[in-house]
């Protein structure tokens, strides 16, 4: 039987194939940054001894978290690298506050990812520099308050707090590559390889583990924002992005649950750059990368889960109170 262009069978099978156009879009702008960002993180911190880099760090509580939020540029990882780089950090005697600004930040405060912004929101500048100013802001902020602790170890896993009382010996445990709730990758091994040719070689191996690892993110986050373009109706998208509050709870809840890497992050939100306000645009760039639920599974390796909460809560409250005024009063 054939069917008439009028019939309403063409209209999902042109909704699909829209789907399909921006799914593809999205994937093609996004693939080269993600992995630009996972050959750069893995090549910087193989040559970075932390130990020296924590000597030069101020252990004022807003300066150290200040600090710790910038370090980002030099150290810079995604929401999955920077958890081991943070228990780390936290081995080596580093202060709470400098550890929770890096934390919270350095998803978002490094070359790659604004660069990555740029690119994808090169007619919207703003948000650009508004990126960077909530996420130095938010992180400095909470770091700050986490600083009142003056001894970590009742706020971590009791195997961190073992390893933190032990701060005067060496820690065992590298700097870099991810960690999964506890499954070591190969560029976690580089304590026991000293060649460069046998460093390269797991530079190598964890390359594609991550590159598997976060592509399959990008994969269903570029599909998710593809079903919600094209399957939602507009109305309904329309209705949550253009109110000032609904826009900004909107897009912080999509945010934790898609759960995309900051690397290419930004071509998700450029595609509802058009329907949203810029206060929930940014909300999704800035929680996003710091709250989400493979952040929070890994934040659990080294925080308790209490610890967690408060991390959540005050960064959350802090960017949804910062992104409403910004809706409210400059755009």
């Amino acid at each position: 039987m054939a069917y008439s262009p009028a019939t309403p069978l063409t209209v999902p099978m042109t909704q699909l194939l829209n789907a399909f156009t921006l799914f593809l879009s999205l994937m093609v702008e996004a693939m080269p940054f993600l992995l630009l960002g996972v050959l750069l993180s893995g090549v910087l911190l193989l040559f970075v001894d932390d130990r020296k880099l924590i000597r030069f760090m101020p252990k004022h509580p807003i300066l150290g978290a200040l600090a710790g939020s910038a370090l980002g540029f030099l150290l810079p990882v995604c929401e999955c690298g920077n958890i081991p780089i943070a228990r780390r950090l936290l081995t080596q005697g580093a202060p709470l506050s400098l550890v929770i600004g890096f934390l919270l930040s350095a998803p978002t405060i490094n070359p790659v990812v604004i660069w990555a912004t740029w690119t994808a929101f090169r007619d919207q500048p703003e948000v650009v520099v508004w990126r960077v100013i909530l996420s130095l802001g938010v992180a400095t902020l909470v770091g700050a308050v986490f600083s009142v602790q003056s001894d970590p170890r009742p706020l971590l896993q009791s195997r961190v707090a073992l390893a933190v009382s032990a701060t005067l010996k060496p820690a065992q445990e590298p700097l870099v590559g991810n960690y999964w709730l506890g499954q070591r990758t190969a560029l976690e091994m580089l304590t026991i390889r000293k060649s460069l040719s046998e460093k390269l070689q797991a530079l190598l191996a964890n390359t594609i583990s991550e590159m598997r690892q976060l592509g399959s993110v990008l994969v269903f986050g570029s599909a998710m924002a593809a079903i919600v373009q094209v399957w939602i109706p507009r109305e309904v998208v329309l209705g949550l992005g253009q109110g000032q509050v609904s826009s900004i709870t909107a897009m912080m809840t999509l945010a934790a649950i898609v759960s995309i890497c900051s690397t290419v992050d930004s071509f998700f939100a450029l595609a509802f750059a058009g329907t949203f306000t810029t206060g929930s645009l940014l909300s999704f760039l800035v929680f996003g990368p710091m709250i989400d639920l493979k952040g929070v599974a890994l934040m659990l390796t080294v925080f308790k889960q209490r610890t967690v909460i408060y991390i959540f809560l005050l960064s959350g409250l802090l960017i949804f109170l910062f992104c409403l005024m910004i809706n409210l009063y400059l755009y």
